[in-house]
């Protein structure tokens, strides 16, 4: 089994993976994909399951108004997250990747992104913590429902965006299913590029929040992810636009 699971390891890694990927969450997957290859479980379905217990997780966000609630909800969620790499990784292993499966793939995380943000909402509404203007704004304070709205429409947008963005006829480049088994193949950047490199895999790592959700659990400050994360959805969303409306200004 270890000797599989480090065969499956080796053979999905992806370009440009997150470190909490690599070094973490992608070798606990290669685990499960070792002991679901002589099944007959497909990505497909695994996608459904990572779905479902992603659901379970923002109901505990909203459920459990306390630290070790916290704790346990996002324990769940990178549980989900865990089958969120367990199904490419199954997929590019048996061959089974499709542009199909991808695309629902991809269409699963927007539902959780727009969840996630709804539930820290609610859960903040519940419990109170620390404002948008860095005051505490106490349980039940309208503004953390104010505040879910308005990050369910940043979120929605900004996934919307990267939809839109992927199509062929706006990106120029066709999504093939071979672009679906790639893995790694990273060369060295130097000067300029390496510190442009870095600070676009920090954005990415703050933004990605199965890397570091627990942390802000552990201190019992969700709230204040919350906000982080729709200011990077609106940074990206604003520059989203900025570059849509040069391009379409001009016809």
């Amino acid at each position: 089994m270890i000797s599989l699971a480090a065969r499956v390891y080796r053979e999905t890694r992806k370009k440009h993976d997150q470190v909490f990927n690599r070094y973490f969450m992608r070798p606990l997957a290669a685990v499960l994909v070792a002991a679901l290859t002589r099944t007959r479980v497909t990505p497909n379905q695994v996608t459904l399951l990572g779905l479902g217990v992603f659901v379970v997780a923002t109901g505990m966000f909203v459920g459990l108004p306390g630290w070790i609630g916290g704790l346990a909800a996002v324990a769940v969620l990178e549980l989900s997250y865990c089958l969120d790499c367990v199904d490419g990784m199954l997929a590019r292993f048996k061959s089974l990747a499709s542009k199909e499966g991808h695309l629902f793939d991809f269409f699963t995380d927007e539902l959780k992104a727009v969840l996630l943000v709804a539930a820290l909402a609610v859960r903040a509404w519940r419990m109170g913590g620390f404002g948008v203007d860095g005051r505490r704004w106490e349980a039940g304070d309208a503004r953390f429902l104010l505040a879910g709205i308005a990050g369910v429409v940043v979120v929605a947008s900004a996934v919307s965006l990267t939809t839109f963005m992927r199509h062929p006829e706006i990106s120029g480049r066709a999504a093939t299913v071979e672009a679906h088994y790639e893995t790694i193949d990273a060369k060295p950047m130097a000067g300029v590029a390496r510190i442009g490199g870095t600070l676009v895999t920090f954005l990415r790592f703050l933004n990605h929040y199965p890397s570091h959700l627990w942390l802000w659990a552990l201190f019992g400050h969700l709230e204040t992810y919350l906000w982080l994360w729709m200011a990077l959805n609106g940074i990206y969303l604003a520059r989203g636009w900025i570059g849509l409306a040069r391009r379409f200004a001009r016809n």
